[in-house]
C-alpha cells in the first residue's frame, strides 16, 4: 500500500528496543511470546481459508513451534484491499479445528479473529498468507494480502504480509513450488523478530512488514538471490484498457506495463530474484514535511 511513514528496515529491526520504550514490569502476552515462548498467531489471506498458499503457511508455521489459527476468507478475495463489507450479518464456518472462515474480505476475517477467536487475548502476530502471486507497487495498494495485515495493524497487533510471485503472470506450479522457500524465509524473519524484540513487542507499533518472495529456478524451489529492505515502488504494473460493447457495457482486459523499476524498490529486488520486505503503517500519513508542504498551500484560504 502506498503508506509512507514508514522506517528503514535496517534501522526498525536494530533499533525495536529503543523505539518501544522501557518495558512495563509486568510483561504483556506478546512480550512474553517475544522472549522465546511459542507464538499465537492469527493466520489469514486474501485467497481464501483453503487455498495452498494458506494451508502451506499453517503447515510450515506449526513445524516452527508455533501455535497457528486460520481465521480467512471463506471465498477468494484477492484486489479487496482493505475493504471492510459493514453488513448486518456475517456468515461464519468452523470446518476444522483451529480453522474458521469467514464470509468476508481479510479485513472483515482479521477483525472477527481478534474480536471473536481470540477474545481472551490478542495473538502475537498476524500473518497474511502466503498470497499467490506478488504484491507488490501499485499491486500492494489494491490486495486483500496487504489489507488483511492492515486490519491487524489498526487493532494494534503486528502483522505481516507474505506473498509469492515474480513481477510478471504468476505459472501455477512454479508459483505454488515456491511458497515452500517463501514460507522458510517467513520462519527466519520471524525467529529475527523475535531475538530483537528481547522484552518488547515483535515490531513497533503501527509498523508491519510487506514481504514479497520472488520464483527461483525453473521449478519454482530455488534460493532468492538476497533479502532487501525496500519501499513500495510507485507504479501500477497493470493497466486496464476498456471496449465499448455498444449496448451499455464496456470489455475490459488489463496487461501488465512494467516501467523502469525505482531504485531501492520492490518491484527491483523481486525482478532481481531477491526477497523484497518493505514496511508499511496502516494510515495515510506521508509525514511532517508533506503536512508542513499542505500548510503552506492553504495558508490564506477560507472557507
Amino acid at each position: 500500500m502506498s503508506l509512507k511513514r514508514v522506517l528503514p528496515l535496517a534501522a526498525l529491526m536494530l533499533c525495536t528496543p529503543a523505539l518501544t520504550g522501557t518495558a512495563p514490569a509486568l510483561a504483556s502476552p506478546q512480550e512474553e511470546a517475544a522472549s522465546g515462548g511459542p507464538l499465537r498467531i492469527l493466520l489469514t489471506n486474501d485467497d481464501g481459508y483453503n487455498a495452498p498458499g494458506i494451508r502451506k503457511a499453517f503447515e510450515r508455521l506449526t513445524a516452527a513451534g508455533h501455535d497457528v489459527t486460520i481465521v480467512a476468507p471463506l471465498t477468494n478475495q484477492s484486489g479487496t484491499g482493505t475493504k471492510m463489507m459493514s453488513a448486518p450479518s456475517v456468515t461464519v464456518k468452523h470446518p476444522e479445528p483451529k480453522v474458521w472462515a469467514v464470509d468476508g474480505t481479510p479485513g472483515d476475517s482479521v477483525a472477527f479473529g481478534l474480536a471473536e477467536v481470540f477474545a481472551d487475548r490478542a495473538p502475537d502476530l498476524v500473518v497474511s498468507g502466503t498470497n499467490f502471486g506478488p504484491n507488490v507497487a501499485g499491486l500492494a495498494t489494491h490486495s486483500g494480502t496487504v489489507g488483511g495485515a492492515v486490519a491487524a495493524l489498526e487493532h494494534g497487533v503486528p502483522a505481516i504480509a507474505l506473498s509469492t510471485g515474480g513481477v510478471s503472470a504468476p505459472d501455477p506450479v512454479t508459483t505454488v513450488n515456491a511458497m515452500g522457500p517463501t514460507l522458510d524465509f517467513a520462519v527466519k524473519l520471524i525467529d529475527r523478530l523475535r531475538s530483537r524484540a528481547r522484552s518488547g513487542p515483535l515490531l513497533p507499533q503501527g509498523v508491519g512488514l510487506n514481504v514479497n518472495h520472488p520464483v527461483v529456478g525453473a521449478d519454482g524451489k530455488g534460493t532468492a538471490a538476497g533479502v532487501a529492505a525496500t519501499f513500495q515502488d510507485p507504479q501500477t504494473i497493470l493497466e486496464p484498457d476498456f471496449t465499448d460493447a455498444g449496448d451499455g457495457t464496456w470489455k475490459v482486459t488489463v496487461k501488465v506495463d512494467l516501467r523502469p523499476a525505482a531504485k531501492g524498490g520492490d518491484v527491483e529486488a523481486v525482478s532481481a530474484g531477491r526477497i523484497a520486505v518493505s514496511p508499511m503503517n496502516a494510515d495515510w500519513n506521508t509525514g511532517p514535511a508533506d503536512t508542513a508542504l499542505a500548510s503552506v498551500l492553504i495558508a490564506g484560504l477560507r472557507p
